[in-house]
């Protein structure tokens, strides 16, 4: 890519917790649609866990991508291979650091969901664990979910509305299956006329996986 076409390249990374040379394990956390890195660190206060690094790069514009997220995958190029750059250079500093993927979580919200779960599918490894709170994965209906790689026993996360207005609940089924055959240990749950946000039973779930990785 181009600088011109590269149009998340830079934007800050927002890091708070521990230094990245002095924690045990590093969370990178992925914003939504219109939302900044700093909203999503105030999840911290929520779910922050001693020993972690917390990264959030932040979108130009507030937006990883321009249409929703079920488009046609090129309607949202070059900025959703910037976004999946972006993360890539995250997750590339944390390694620099010495802290292995195993020990190293990616969650999102909302496009920052999708993002994480399409990142995670298209740069399987095993990972600390992977979070995808509102999201699945990107492309419209029959777009072809050939994924190299292996997860390798990655915890993998998903939560949703079964009436969210912008994630439509067969979608995120469809996400957790992929992620399985991708060998994801996927837990899956729907709540009920959840609107659009994130539950206590989600932070509850994020909590203790964070936990268990530093433990």
């Amino acid at each position: 890519m181009t600088i011109e076409t590269d149009v998340h390249i830079n934007t800050p990374v927002r890091q708070m917790g521990e230094p990245l040379d002095k924690a045990k394990a590093a969370l990178v956390m992925i914003h939504g649609r219109g939302a900044t890195a700093e909203s999503m660190l105030s999840l911290i206060n929520d779910i922050g866990t001693e020993g972690f690094a917390y990264l959030a790069p932040q979108a130009a514009g507030n937006t990883w991508y321009p249409y929703p997220f079920m488009s046609p995958i090129e309607a949202n190029e070059p900025a959703l291979s910037s976004a999946l750059n972006k993360i890539e250079r995250v997750i590339a500093q944390v390694a620099a650091a010495g802290i292995p993927a195993e020990k190293t979580v990616l969650i999102g919200f909302s496009q920052g969901a999708c993002l994480t779960l399409e990142y995670a599918a298209r740069h399987a490894e095993r990972y600390g664990g992977i979070i995808g709170l509102s999201g699945g994965l990107i492309g419209p209906v029959g777009t072809p979910r050939d994924y190299p790689g292996s997860l390798a026993g990655t915890p993998v996360f998903l939560g949703c509305s079964d009436v969210d207005s912008h994630i439509p609940l067969q979608r995120v089924h469809e996400s957790t299956e992929v992620l399985q055959q991708l060998g994801g240990s996927v837990t899956e749950r729907i709540y009920p006329g959840m609107g659009h946000t994130v539950n206590q039973d989600e932070i509850d779930f994020v909590r203790q996986l964070l936990a268990e990785i530093v433990r």
